[in-house]
């Protein structure tokens, strides 16, 4: 007698928490979505920083916004004399590997030198004032030099227009700047996602690949290169050149090549001695630059430009000039300009926010993406109009001004100062550079750019992962750069798509001596109950591209429950319980789907039931009548009141 009281109270119990599903209330209208996101969008933060207060004046909140958007301010307060000093050693050991990287990266984006030197000053200095991150060097890289040197010459000859071609480069900085700012306001960083993790390490491998066979042009002083970066006919190139050179009588000088590789065997054997000794970490960081020291002392006293050294000659110094007046903003090149900034700002900015959160979170500090977008973007927008091209951070100086015990930004203002007194100063005495020397600076850089530990773990954890990866990396080498990117993208669509087509759909059991019932392929031991069956849908929408897989699905699993001879001693399945934890979104077609399922099983005699539809869902549902038409009965809080209910229903039948 006392067992029934209890036995209603848990009945009302469980009536009471599915009715709580049932009226939820309703989601907000789609006007009301639209408008809050695009608050929090341009407003990001909320009223924490610009409306943080109502008791603040004009004054106050304005000196916010400007904290939010220039950390310098912020943290410029407590800056001591004894951070200065370690930035200021971190700044000056950058200098002198940026100096000689930047003049070879100019030459591999087909610029003269000095506008790698001028991308080292301003874009530097603008994301100090804005950037996030303490350790992150920025400047040109490798593989957005190979980007702009393949992807601009289709527009225009480096070569038979060379002013023209550098006109583009900074109208290409310039909408690269402004598609980085644009993901920052507009809190767009997904869209840098588009290219996976595997495939930007196939990307990477295979411009460092690209970028170091066009160094045999330095390297070997070939004079007549092919504008291609595929490696047929790059490699095609060399042997041309080289072959012309052998039928038309003319002697191969070996003195480029024999200069170029004793200088890079000695960087990479300064880089060796570096790592295997902390106290030597400064030493490969002024490698570079002591190369170029010694090599253009050679070539001078030597005069080995008159016996075939090809040497960089004049190099314009001074501070940046104004770029303005040369962006082809009304051209009939723009919209290609546009094309190849999209390109250079997504590659941009996932390499330098990747190796910015790689060493934010070795310091334990995190890293704000949308402000590094603003930052990357406002510094290319500025360095477009001051005879920049592209910067972004670079992984091997970031890493060396990390091990030069940077402390914070003030590094890449030290920097910025000792490029432009090199400008001011010394740019007359690089007139006897050999080119050989830049090639083997750029050599030196790329091993770092080839990740094949991390190709082999892409390999072991995720095969179609490492699809991308290769597919990215055979792009590139093979094909062009935009195959290489386009074929690394669709890869990763189709990823996503096969994913949402064919979502899991899993049979659930009751874990022993629990109430969780978890996939029973996973977990053995756990116990289905005879007649019912209970299904998960381990898909965020139920949608028209899956909507008919999933309906078959379970049909097919009921059928095979009932003509199994094993199942079929168990007893009929006279439930369906649809487990919709994990179910945030459904369109008509999947509404369709469920109310096909719901007459089929019906047909069968067998009853559907619902758990935990999530807010969307069940309003959903809810409009187009389904619950009414299932029952509101059937809909339930959990899969063990779910599996309970129907258990009674089925001894209530008996």
């Amino acid at each position: 007698m006392r067992e029934q009281p209890v036995f209603h109270l848990e009945e009302h119990g469980q009536t009471e928490r599915s009715q709580w599903v049932l009226d939820s209330p309703n989601p907000p209208p789609l006007w009301k979505k639209i408008f809050t996101s695009v608050k929090e969008t341009i407003l990001p933060h909320g009223n924490k920083f610009c409306f943080s207060s109502k008791r603040k004046t004009s004054h106050g909140r304005a000196f916010s916004c400007l904290q939010n958007l220039f950390p310098i301010i912020t943290w410029l307060r407590d800056y001591k004399a004894s951070k200065f000093k370690d930035d200021l050693l971190a700044g000056l050991t950058l200098a002198s590997l940026s100096i000689p990287q930047s003049i070879g990266y100019a030459t591999l984006a087909k610029v003269a030198p000095e506008y790698g030197l001028y991308t080292s000053v301003i874009p530097p200095l603008i994301y100090a004032m804005m950037g996030s991150s303490r350790e992150i060097a920025i400047g040109p890289v490798a593989v957005v030099s190979m980007l702009l040197s393949s992807l601009v010459p289709k527009v225009e000859d480096p070569v038979a227009n060379p002013h023209a071609y550098r006109n583009l480069v900074f109208t290409v900085t310039f909408f690269t700047g402004i598609f980085q700012t644009a993901f920052g306001v507009f809190r767009l960083g997904f869209l840098v996602d588009f290219l996976s993790h595997a495939a930007l390490v196939g990307f990477m491998a295979g411009a460092a690949v690209i970028i170091g066979l066009q160094q045999l042009k330095g390297l070997l002083g070939i004079s007549h290169f092919t504008s291609k970066t595929d490696v047929v006919s790059v490699l095609a190139s060399v042997y041309k050149s080289l072959h012309h050179q052998i039928a038309s009588g003319e002697k191969w000088n070996p003195l480029n090549f024999v200069l170029g590789c004793s200088f890079l065997i000695f960087i990479l054997i300064t880089r060796f001695i570096g790592r295997r000794n902390r106290k030597f970490f400064w030493l490969p960081a002024v490698a570079p630059l002591l190369s170029v020291i010694l090599s253009t002392l050679i070539v001078y006293l030597s005069r080995a430009d008159k016996h075939g050294v090809n040497i960089i000659k004049h190099v314009k110094g001074g501070l940046n000039p104004s770029s303005l007046h040369q962006l082809q903003l009304h051209g009939p090149h723009v919209g290609q300009a546009a094309k190849i900034g999209l390109i250079c700002a997504v590659i941009a900015l996932t390499e330098a926010i990747a190796v910015g959160r790689s060493f934010a979170s070795i310091k334990g500090y995190h890293l704000d993406g949308n402000k590094e977008m603003l930052s990357m973007g406002f510094m290319n927008i500025a360095g477009s109009l001051t005879s920049c091209y592209v910067a972004t951070g670079s992984f091997s100086r970031t890493a060396v001004n990390f091990s030069a015990g940077c402390q914070t930004a003030v590094s890449n203002i030290v920097m910025a100062v000792t490029v432009f007194l090199s400008l001011e100063l010394f740019t007359r005495l690089l007139y006897y550079t050999p080119v050989a020397i830049l090639a083997s600076i750029i050599l030196s850089a790329l091993p770092g750019l080839i990740d094949l530990s991390e190709a082999c773990y892409i390999w072991k954890v995720d095969k179609l992962d490492f699809l991308a990866c290769i597919g990215a990396f055979l792009g590139v080498l093979f094909a062009t750069v935009e195959i290489g990117l386009l074929v690394a993208v669709i890869i990763s669509f189709a990823k996503i798509l096969i994913q949402s087509i064919r979502p899991g759909i899993e049979v659930l059991g009751r874990v022993p001596r629990t109430e969780a019932f978890c996939d029973v392929t996973q977990y053995p031991m756990a116990i289905s109950t005879p007649g019912i069956t209970v299904i998960r849908i381990s898909s965020g929408s139920l949608c028209f591209a899956n909507a008919n897989f999933v309906r078959e699905r379970i049909l097919k699993w009921v059928s095979q429950d009932e003509d199994d001879p094993k199942e079929s001693t168990k007893g009929r399945v006279q439930a369906v319980i649809l487990d919709m934890t994990n179910l945030m979104n459904v369109d008509t077609s999947g509404i369709l789907a469920l109310e096909e399922l719901h007459k089929r099983l019906l047909s069968r005699g067998v009853e559907l039931a619902m758990v935990n539809p999530r807010w969307l869902v069940i309003h959903k549902l809810k409009l187009a009548h389904f619950v009414d038409k299932i029952g509101k009965e059937w809909v339930f809080l959990t899969v063990g009141e779910a599996v309970d209910a129907c258990l009674s229903a089925k001894i209530a039948r008996a």
